[in-house]
């Protein structure tokens, strides 16, 4: 049985990437560009985890984190953010958001979302 995930990243070569890696590893993998097109996957989806780029074009995932936390049923899903201002973020802080594990883009390896993912769906 496949665990869904849901990828939020608005640069495409970027989310292809990430989703190659995932479906290698038996991840089902559902894909939005933006924050408003996340919410519906998501609500319709209902994931075993959510990985999030924080800086999207238009809506940041911040913006997608408060209004997740705002529905009961999604609220527990586990987020993996993966993000280019790591240094400016922490879990401690965004835990209250439902946010398991920062990546840093910057320095991150390409099955370090795989392992992340592994970790908080396990």
């Amino acid at each position: 049985m496949n665990k869904k995930i849901v990828l939020v990243e608005d640069e495409k070569w970027q989310a292809a990437h990430y989703k190659r890696v995932l479906d290698l590893n038996n991840f089902e993998t559902f894909v939005a560009y933006s924050a408003y097109e996340a919410i519906d996957i998501i609500d319709e989806q209902k994931p075993a985890a959510i990985v999030l780029d924080l800086l999207l074009s238009g809506t940041t995932g911040l913006t997608l984190l408060h209004e997740l936390q705002s529905h009961g049923d999604l609220a527990s899903i586990p987020v993996i953010v993966a993000t280019n201002s790591s240094e400016q973020v922490t879990v401690t802080a965004l835990k209250p958001y439902g946010v398991a594990q920062i990546l840093d883009k910057t320095t991150m390896h390409p099955n370090d979302v795989v392992s992340a993912v592994k970790r908080v769906v396990s």
